[in-house]
């Protein structure tokens, strides 16, 4: 099975039922399959092929989604990322992907233009937010100035979205090997630059049904009403905004944007029965000052992930809507959930939860790779059946977050955890040099390898800073040169502005005259993390 034919099925099953609600406009999912009919006789048009790489470069609307699975019908490879990605980070992933087309927003037109030029890519298919809705909300929504529109421009090489879908011929569906890679997802990390993570057809589906069945008592399939509270380039996102396209048939609210009244309001309007987000999104919601003037009380399942569920959040949350929030763990390589906490069990506080059906465990000793004891910590590492293999093109990387064990092949998470003798999970510390803020994995390495192109930066260390509201904050430490004089901080913050996602941009610079370095010249990010945690306990 593939992700195509896997969608087909359950549009056949449920062709007249809602799909899509966004913006107000309902998709069923006899519309949904209309739509992408006619995206991939466009595509095809333009030459494309199996294993062609597509970049995704637009926030959650229903183009979005209909691309995604116009691109799984030709048997071509998805490439999402975030919309907010400067022209440096799509170079770096068109170049290393090999993509030569990208599907864009007409806000994000710019950048795509500008690589367009240079030779990067060849085509560029502009989407705009509203393309889907009707006249009267799109005039609206200029008029008011509520759909944001960036400036385009017809050329070779250049092409409307709405134009490839403005005819349906017969397509011949090729035959995908389930082991063929769907998508590529880039992940941030401990190396400079994002990694590409080859996704299997296979892996996606058994890995997405495995998360969504475990809230199936709360929620059975095909009946649920689910508000998209994550972005879609990202797993998390994916599991629930994808996923029961692909699996449970049910209805999925898209949010272009995080816009806690809207978000609630839909919760209300279309008794949506689940929520799903990062812990900075419940508090944003429990600190949102006209959250007492929504009706949530058709919610039945909340889930967490992306972070670290604090225990004052879940508490909170539970007092005033009388709700459980559901914690789990996953990450890009292991194709979302890990463990996810079961919702017909009494579930301990503060775990992650159990390990999903799909996937197989070990918590070990970092050094010896040994085995622990329940009750002990070690680092997760994690595997399964159709399990991601390797990096794309990245074998140094591979090596270090991939080992074979007892005849398998495991992924390093490179987070610490423990496990109790009924088989929940908790989880510890992270090891790797790795900064989540507000969800997204954020490479250390990065933001030092953007402030050390600075002519006046001699070095850069960069840790995450324990935040209750964002998870960590950016705090990167500078040396400068010795003879630089007048650079400060707001300096380099802007200068990382102009080079890096906004969510990488670092909230603090402190100057230093020297860093911590191991004996052979490594530099110990570790000494600045202790340093900046005790710091913030003390101050607590």
């Amino acid at each position: 099975m593939n992700a195509y034919r896997s969608f087909a099925e359950v549009v056949s099953q449920h062709k007249g039922k809602r799909a899509i609600i966004y913006l107000g406009e309902v998709l069923t999912y006899g519309d949904l399959f209309e739509a992408v009919e006619c995206l991939s006789t466009g595509l095809l048009s333009l030459k494309l092929k199996e294993r062609d790489k597509v970049i995704l470069y637009m926030p959650n609307t229903p183009q979005w989604i209909i691309s995604w699975l116009a691109i799984q019908k030709i048997g071509a490879v998805a490439v999402p990322i975030a919309p907010i990605y400067t022209s440096r980070d799509l170079r770096y992933i068109a170049t290393d992907s090999g993509a030569r087309t990208v599907i864009c927003a007409d806000t994000n037109f710019g950048y795509a233009k500008e690589l367009k030029e240079e030779g990067v890519l060849d085509t560029v298919i502009v989407s705009r937010m509203g393309d889907l809705l009707p006249l009267y909300k799109k005039l609206l929504g200029k008029a008011f100035d509520r759909i944001p529109e960036g400036k385009t421009e017809k050329g070779a090489g250049i092409v409307a979205l709405t134009d490839l879908m403005k005819k349906r011929t017969a397509t011949q569906e090729p035959a995908i090997d389930p082991r063929a890679t769907l998508e590529m997802l880039y992940t941030g990390g401990t190396t400079k630059n994002p990694k590409g993570v080859p996704i299997n057809h296979a892996l996606f589906l058994e890995s997405v049904a495995a998360q969504l069945e475990v809230s199936y008592p709360l929620t059975p399939p095909s009946e649920n009403v689910i508000v998209q509270g994550g972005p879609l380039f990202h797993i998390l996102g994916q599991v629930f905004g994808v996923g029961p396209f692909c699996i449970s048939g049910d209805c999925v609210i898209i949010m272009p944007k995080v816009n806690i009244d809207a978000l609630l309001y839909s919760v209300e309007k279309y008794e949506a029965k689940t929520f799903f987000g990062v812990p900075a999104l419940y508090r944003m919601i429990l600190e949102h000052d006209r959250v007492d003037l929504y009706d949530l009380s058709s919610l039945l399942y909340c889930f967490s992930g992306g972070d670290v569920l604090p225990r004052e959040i879940a508490r909170r949350w539970k007092e005033k809507f009388g709700k459980e929030i559901f914690e789990g763990y996953g990450a890009t390589e292991t194709c979302g959930g890990v463990t996810m906490s079961p919702v017909d069990v009494e579930k301990p506080p503060g775990t992650i939860g159990r390990v999903v059906r799909t996937k197989k465990v070990k918590i070990i000793d970092e050094a010896t790779l040994q085995e622990v004891t329940d009750g002990e910590a070690g680092e997760l590492i994690v595997s399964s059946e159709h399990m991601v293999e390797a990096y794309w093109n990245k074998e140094e990387e591979t090596a270090e977050a991939f080992l074979r064990l007892d005849g398998l092949r495991w992924y390093r998470t490179g987070d610490v955890v423990k496990k109790d003798a009924q088989g929940f999970f908790y989880f510890v510390d992270r090891t790797a040099d790795t900064i989540k803020h507000k969800g997204y994995r954020v490479s250390s390495s990065e933001i030092e390898a953007a402030l050390q192109e600075h002519p006046a930066v001699l070095a850069a260390c960069t840790v995450g800073i324990p935040d209750e509201k964002v998870g960590e904050r950016i705090k990167c430490f500078v040396v400068l040169k010795e003879d630089v004089k007048g650079v400060t901080g707001y300096d380099l913050i802007r200068w990382c502005r102009d080079r890096l996602a906004s969510y990488k941009v670092p909230t603090y610079i402190e100057f230093r005259d020297m860093l911590p370095k191991s004996k052979v010249g490594k530099l110990l990010r570790r000494e600045m993390r202790r340093e900046e945690r005790k710091r913030h306990e003390e101050q607590e």
